[in-house]
C-alpha cells in the first residue's frame, strides 16, 4: 500500500500514520482502531467525534479511499466491517 493516498487534483490525503492500520484492515483483515472503525462503518458523526484535527481535515480522502481503492466486501456498514475481520457478533465495536 501506498505512504499516504490523496484524492487526485485536491488537497485531502490520508496521513502516513494512517496508513499502516489501514494496510492491517484491507490486507490482513485485522481490526483497527475507532476512528477508523467509524469511517469503514460509514458512521460520519462517529468519524468526526473520533478525528485527531489532521484527520478531520482529511475525511474526504478516507471516504474516497474506502469507495474506490479498497475492496468492495470491506467497508460501508458494521455488518461488512465485522464481516471483513470474522467477527459476527452483534457487541458494539
Amino acid at each position: 500500500m501506498k505512504t499516504t493516498f490523496q484524492i487526485r487534483g485536491s488537497r485531502y490525503v490520508i496521513p502516513g500514520y494512517m496508513t499502516k492500520a489501514i494496510e492491517r484492515y484491507v490486507e490482513h483483515h485485522v481490526r483497527p482502531g475507532r476512528f477508523l472503525q467509524a469511517v469503514i462503518c460509514n458512521d460520519l458523526k462517529g468519524s468526526m467525534s473520533l478525528a485527531d484535527d489532521e484527520n478531520f481535515a482529511n475525511l474526504p480522502a478516507y471516504i474516497a479511499f474506502f469507495h474506490n481503492e479498497a475492496p468492495g466486501g470491506c467497508s460501508g456498514s458494521p455488518k461488512k466491517m465485522k464481516e471483513w475481520v470474522g467477527i459476527m457478533s452483534e457487541d458494539p465495536a
